[in-house]
């Protein structure tokens, strides 16, 4: 069981579906409603998470991967598949237990997830699948309201900021063991140097969209972008030993801002 959970990718699986239960909350959806996004979101980062270990279990064996639970032969590729299905299976009803065009938004975010896994990952449009994911993310929890309101703009945008980056930012500690293996994402083509700056750009963008457009007090506005500056800044700087996840996780950190920054808006999103 703990090789199972640590081939789910814990960190960013646990973070994306507690932003996702935190908006489903300060939205005023009911206990139902707040336990259906926390299923759906978890079943389906889980499916990601496992199917990119199941499809990465060769390069990660060929890479000596001590941190891959499969690689390792802590568990079998085999049952992570198996794993993978189940969540799929799981998060299909769970999606759609929001309303129909809520639960195929979010399914269309799984799906990219997906085919990022899938081989998007090897290619120079390797970003789209996180901004797009991440993007339709909060929509899928807006239009699970009652009457289905359209999320506002800058609240799709900040999300497809915010994973745009965090794609940057997640695959710089492997940039060497990916280039054995023949994985040449628009990070790799970029660099470790380029890979950093347009992780810090996005990251920083999407922070001043949500100070300048979610409707919360101009004291907080103005101490998000700043705060998300010293956050990234100090994890980018610790981030430049070989293998270091550092980046990875002042990520989190300026996301977790950020969805404080919009939970602070409440009911205000879809007013």
């Amino acid at each position: 069981m703990s090789a199972l959970v640590r081939a789910s990718h814990p960190e960013p699986t646990v973070a994306v579906t507690a932003v996702a239960m935190g908006l489903a909350v300060s939205l005023g959806r009911d206990g139902a409603g707040v336990a259906a996004v926390a299923v759906a979101v978890l079943s389906g980062q889980l499916s990601i998470g496992w199917l990119n270990d199941a499809v990465d279990a060769a390069r990660d064996s060929l890479t000596g991967r001590a941190d891959k639970p499969i690689a390792t032969r802590a568990i079998s590729r085999r049952t992570v598949t198996a794993a993978t299905v189940v969540a799929a299976l799981v998060c299909v009803p769970v999606s759609l237990a929001s309303g129909v065009l809520a639960g195929t938004t979010h399914l269309l975010a799984v799906a990219s997830g997906w085919a990022y896994n899938l081989g998007v990952k090897s290619t120079p449009f390797s970003v789209v699948p996180y901004a797009l994911a991440f993007g339709l993310l909060p929509t899928f929890v807006v239009l699970g309201l009652p009457g289905s309101p359209p999320p506002p703009w800058w609240l799709p945008v900040a999300g497809a900021l915010l994973g745009a980056g965090a794609h940057f930012a997640n695959v710089l500690p492997d940039l060497a063991d990916d280039a054995v293996t023949g994985v040449r994402g628009l990070p790799h083509r970029l660099g470790a140097t380029g890979s950093r700056m347009a992780a810090g750009v996005l990251l920083l963008a999407a922070s001043v969209v949500l100070a300048a457009a979610a409707p919360v007090a101009v004291f907080v506005a103005l101490c998000v972008p700043v705060l998300a500056a010293v956050v990234l800044t100090t994890g980018f700087l610790a981030g430049r030993r070989d293998g270091s996840r550092a980046p990875f996780r002042a990520v989190l950190v300026v996301a977790v801002v950020d969805v404080a920054l919009l939970l602070t808006a409440g009911h205000a999103v879809v007013a």
